[in-house]
């Protein structure tokens, strides 16, 4: 601004004071971060679509790092307003720009994100492992990758960590700015790939699902993985975050957070079978004649209703989760009231309306699909949605599978995790192999319930041997599984055999 001489006209000198003092007061007043939150009554927030971040199903949103954040903005009585970038490079690039209050990138607080970004920790450590192809030799160091490709996600921790020894003996990296860690994955697993590096949290999520995928080393000691906040900002939503993260961590939320998605990451070995054949004996007895009554009403076998109802929450009735879905039956607040239920936590109520809502979702199923194939996409609509369900038919139908039938369609489902093939369906994103997973545990269930209730079946006597099929302590132990099972089962009605699943 040019100096006042004692020349200047007194009028000019008022309107030159007056402007300054403006400037100046405007410059006291600016409000902070958080109050700039709290005053539009929204906190913006950048993410990839990740089933460790945030994904949308058909009526809600999810992810670790999405429910803690939702919690956040409810605390501060403000909107939750997510952006979906396409990859890391669109979230650091919105955030260097200060066009978000909150980045969610799943990487760890390293150099150079340290020196670009304020950083929240999240409550979950990772580090970045070198994965391989089974078929391929084990790697054990960097060394003994000397000249093979290393393949990895752009702006990725790896990335990060190899450039910090560019002169270091090792493999050729290759970034994929168009991939996602199951896109990487499911390259390894097919043996496109035959090394990759991930994530740990990102393998331990997508572990069971490609068999073919083995760890070979880390490349680092587990880092927590961060939020990032634009150096830009003051330090209001950041205090207010950590804060908020401390309080998290004293009352216990965010352990149960932490155990929603990762406690149980492998669904194939989510019970053992001793623990089953516990709960059959101490737990079913209680709802053995609800399941009976509320299955004949809708036509059902009971035991198939018993088999739901173990997946879901393990015969409890109080079972509650963060993401707000209650009881034996665990149904959403919007699925009870859809079926006409008032208490979800009652377990008659609950048995009720999980019975009343799979006949209405396998009503959705077109009747021209043949049993045992109806139940299997009624149950996989269950779990999933009818919309994600007819994408992946979709998908089979365009690559020339047959979409009425279970087999050809649990391939495509998986493929809805993925961004080259989510963004070309009509509702995108799901966590596709989940409800594979889903249908194959369930048939299980009912399998040994089958079993266990008509003793008559020959082979029931070699039930402990049978009940060892639903414990699987890793991929070999699965594969050694699927191949003893692999001869036809006759114990079983044929309407609802269990066939030898295959992921």
């Amino acid at each position: 601004m040019p100096a006042i001489s004692c020349h200047t006209p007194i009028r000019h000198l008022l309107v030159a004071l007056i402007v300054i003092t403006a400037i100046a007061m405007a410059g006291c007043s600016r409000p902070s971060t958080l109050q700039e939150i709290r005053n539009e009554g929204v906190v913006h927030v950048i993410t990839r679509v990740a089933p460790s971040i945030y994904y949308q199903q058909e009526d809600s949103a999810s992810g670790y790092d999405y429910q803690l954040l939702r919690q956040f903005a409810e605390d501060l009585g403000v909107e939750l307003r997510i952006r979906v970038a396409d990859d890391n490079s669109e979230v650091l690039s919105v955030l260097s720009n200060n066009y978000a209050h909150i980045g969610l990138s799943g990487l760890t607080d390293q150099q150079p994100i340290s020196e670009q970004f304020r950083t929240v920790p999240t409550g979950i450590k990772a580090q970045s492992l070198v994965i391989y192809n089974r078929e391929a030799p084990r790697p054990r160091s960097l060394e003994e990758l000397r000249g093979e490709t290393l393949h990895m996600l752009a702006d990725s921790n790896h990335e990060f960590l190899l450039a910090d020894t560019p002169d270091a003996p090792g493999p050729i990296p290759k970034v994929h700015p168009g991939l996602d860690a199951a896109g990487l994955l499911a390259r390894v697993e097919s043996g496109d790939f035959s090394y990759a590096v991930v994530a740990s949290n990102e393998m331990e999520l997508n572990q069971v699902f490609f068999p073919m995928v083995k760890k070979g080393f880390a490349l680092n000691e587990p880092r927590e993985l961060v939020w990032l906040l634009p150096k830009e900002q003051d330090g209001t939503l950041y205090n207010a975050l950590t804060g908020f993260m401390e309080k998290m961590r004293g009352s216990g939320a965010l352990a149960q957070i932490r155990e929603r998605f990762y406690g149980h990451l492998d669904r194939l070995n989510y019970v053992g079978a001793r623990t089953f054949m516990h709960h059959v004996e101490n737990r079913l007895p209680r709802y053995k004649d609800l399941f009976e009554l509320y299955a004949r009403e809708t036509s059902l076998d009971w035991r198939l209703l018993a088999a739901i109802g173990y997946q879901e929450s393990h015969w409890r009735p109080n079972a509650v989760s963060p993401t707000g879905v209650r009881g034996l039956m665990m149904l959403t607040q919007a699925t009870a009231r859809h079926v006409g239920i008032n208490n979800r936590l009652n377990p008659e109520e609950s048995i009720e309306g999980g019975a009343r809502y799979f006949i209405r979702v396998r009503d959705k199923i077109p009747e021209r699909i043949p049993e045992p194939d109806r139940t299997w996409f009624a149950l996989a609509s269950y779990n999933v949605g009818f919309g994600h369900l007819e994408d992946a038919r979709r998908l089979a139908q365009s690559a020339g599978k047959d979409p009425d039938r279970w087999m050809d369609v649990k391939e495509f489902l998986p493929l809805l995790a993925q961004k080259e093939w989510y963004s070309k369906t009509r509702f995108g994103y799901a966590r596709g192999y989940e409800p594979v997973i889903y249908v194959q545990n369930i048939r299980r269930y009912f399998d040994v319930l089958v079993r266990l209730t008509e003793s008559h079946l020959p082979g029931t006597a070699e039930m402990d041997g049978e009940l060892a099929w639903l414990e699987t302590d890793s991929p070999e132990a699965e594969d050694e599984t699927l191949a003893a099972k692999a001869a036809p089962n006759d114990l079983v009605p044929s309407e609802l055999g269990p066939i030898p699943p295959t992921l």
